[in-house]
């Protein structure tokens, strides 16, 4: 929660429905939610459940039929594509399971590229701090067929960090990864959550949504649950709201499956 009291992320009594054809199809039915800043949240449910539609409107790619979607405060549910822009650009870094990465781009320009469209000095320099932060000082110079997949991933999560975001959202990061690459880029997050990002991330791995502190998952367009994780419930009743950081961006930590229940807002 900001110093004034709000929520980093307010959804309420959010509504999507999409005509295809003749039909409505009801995405979301009415969801209400809120994420404070440093939070690190996963969203799960099967296909047709709502998440995809949550994670555009999160994303201020798509704007709700109906309900307020506020970020820090202000409602932005009814923007034009122009002001959404501005939103994304300045506020939201996004991460994608494919890592979007032009092919002919080193990374370094590749993590570049979103800065150019921003009012902001040195994004060059932003950009090499980015790719430090990832672990990829070495490689920055380098195109992405000489990447493996881990790396293009962090060549895809710097190009989020570079832009400062309020709000880094993955949408599935470690789907086009072996096991092994994506604890380590599970590491990556992990590292930067204790470090004070708010990451909120989509997926249907139950092992992944294990390592955020919170679980929201939906059914039907409907939050079916939303509960704090056993680390951060754990954290949470000590007193200490903080989770451990991680000391090293390769690597990964276990979780048991054991939930706390957190109210559904």
């Amino acid at each position: 929660m900001s110093a004034n009291g709000e929520k980093l992320i307010e959804l309420i009594d959010l509504k999507k429905t999409y005509r295809i054809g003749t039909e409505s199809v009801r995405a979301l039915r009415g969801v209400s939610m809120s994420i404070d800043e440093n939070e690190y949240v996963a969203i799960m449910g099967p296909s047709g459940s709502g998440k995809s539609t949550m994670m555009n409107i999160l994303g201020c790619l798509d704007i709700p039929t109906s309900g307020k979607y506020c970020l820090r405060g202000k409602d932005v549910s009814k923007l034009s594509q122009s002001r959404l822009a501005r939103i994304r650009g300045g506020q939201i870094g996004f991460v994608f399971q494919s890592f979007e990465l032009l092919p002919r781009t080193t990374a370094l320009k590749n993590v570049q590229l979103p800065l150019m469209y921003m009012q902001v000095p040195r994004k060059k320099q932003r950009a090499m701090a980015a790719l430090e932060r990832v672990g990829l000082a070495d490689r920055m110079h380098h195109h992405p067929n000489q990447l493996s997949g881990g790396q293009k991933q962090r060549v895809a999560i710097a190009r989020a960090l570079a832009q400062e975001p309020d709000i880094i959202l993955a949408d599935e990061p470690t789907g086009n990864l072996d096991s092994k690459t994506g604890d380590e880029i599970m590491a990556v997050l992990d590292a930067l959550h204790a470090s004070g990002q708010t990451i909120i991330i989509v997926t249907h791995e139950n092992y992944i949504a294990r390592q955020c502190q919170r679980t929201v998952r939906l059914m039907d367009g409907l939050i079916e649950s939303d509960r704090l994780n056993d680390h951060a419930a754990t954290a949470e009743s000590s007193g200490d709201p903080a989770r451990e950081p991680a000391v090293a961006i390769a690597g990964t930590g276990g979780s048991s499956a054991e939930a706390s229940e957190r109210p559904v807002l």
